[in-house]
């Protein structure tokens, strides 16, 4: 089951303008303390014909979309073409990929979402990785920390491992459907093509094309 939440197995990471930082890691929880030294260096190299630096280390396509009301704390890239919509609140450390939706009053705070990712309605996205063409439905959130406020450890099956993080919110996998109002508990891994019900509250690590359903029943997608 190792294989499975490892980063190689999770991501398609031709999809991410951060794929050499992800390229380092064999896990995406070890990525998170990475991602704010990466996005400085990187947008020092970013093409000045396709970026705009508009203020201090905030590097925006020029083909991306971001409306006026839209708050974005640095150190951050917005991709090609993505769209960063009203009240959107960026406090930092965070890569949204190319064709990207981030959506009214969605804060986001040391992530990396990959292209085509969509956060577009009342979400928080905090200490997270979210995969290509990911999508999460009207106010779920991923819980970052945990209310003892101990380091976060990921629950696989019977299998513990440690993190030595305090803040790991969700990493979800390419093709992973959350549902409204569903929490992500801290340390949550969601594997490539699995669904999240509506109103869920999710742990631990769910297998590839799945489907979570009430009270933490979960079965394989047919076919």
């Amino acid at each position: 089951m190792m294989e499975v939440i490892s980063i190689k197995d999770m991501y398609s990471l031709d999809e991410t303008i951060a794929k050499p930082l992800l390229e380092r890691y064999t896990y995406p929880w070890e990525v998170l303390p990475h991602i704010k030294e990466f996005i400085i260096k990187l947008g020092e190299t970013l093409p000045a014909d396709i970026y705009e630096c508009i203020s201090d280390d905030v590097w925006i396509a020029k083909s991306a979309k971001v409306f006026d009301s839209a708050y974005i704390g640095g150190p951050c890239i917005i991709d090609e073409e993505a769209e960063v919509r009203h009240c959107a609140f960026i406090r930092g450390s965070a890569i949204v990929g190319k064709n990207a939706v981030v959506g009214n009053s969605t804060e986001l705070k040391n992530v990396i979402l990959f292209n085509r990712v969509q956060v577009p309605h009342y979400n928080y996205v905090g200490d997270s990785i979210l995969g290509f063409k990911s999508h999460m439905g009207a106010g779920s959130i991923t819980s970052n920390v945990k209310s003892d406020k101990t380091l976060v450890v990921i629950k696989n099956g019977e299998q513990m491992i440690e993190t030595g993080i305090k803040k790991v919110g969700a990493m979800l996998a390419d093709d992973v459907e959350v549902g409204c109002n569903s929490v992500l508990n801290p340390g949550t891994v969601i594997c490539r093509e699995t669904n999240i019900y509506p109103v869920s509250c999710v742990r631990g690590v769910i297998p590839p094309k799945s489907i979570y359903k009430e009270n933490g029943v979960v079965v394989s997608k047919r076919g």
